[in-house]
């Protein structure tokens, strides 16, 4: 598998439909694609409209698995780049 970043931009409205569109994107990357698509981790960003978006990473088989991924857990998806290295000054910042 590679690895991805994938930009989802005002993909959601609320905080409840980003809650809902990630337990759909588990659901199929754990129960329907393990062998090609596994979710790493997920930042959301506050958009200039009010909406949500995201950045996720994403080890996956290929960009179509990823795409094939989104169709079924109806995600939006606006962008998906290959990460090629990956630069650790220090662990994420508790929340």
């Amino acid at each position: 598998m590679n690895l991805y970043a994938i930009l989802r931009r005002n993909g959601w409205k609320t905080p409840e439909n980003l809650q809902a569109a990630a337990g759909r994107s588990k659901n199929v990357g754990d129960n329907e694609m393990p062998n090609d698509v596994r979710w790493i981790r997920t930042y959301v960003m506050a958009e200039p409209d009010g909406t949500l978006g995201t950045v996720c990473i994403y080890e996956a088989t290929s960009p179509e698995a990823i795409e094939k991924h989104a169709d079924r857990a109806e995600l939006a998806l606006s962008e998906i780049r290959p990460i090629v290295d990956t630069v650790l000054i220090r662990p994420d910042p508790a929340r």
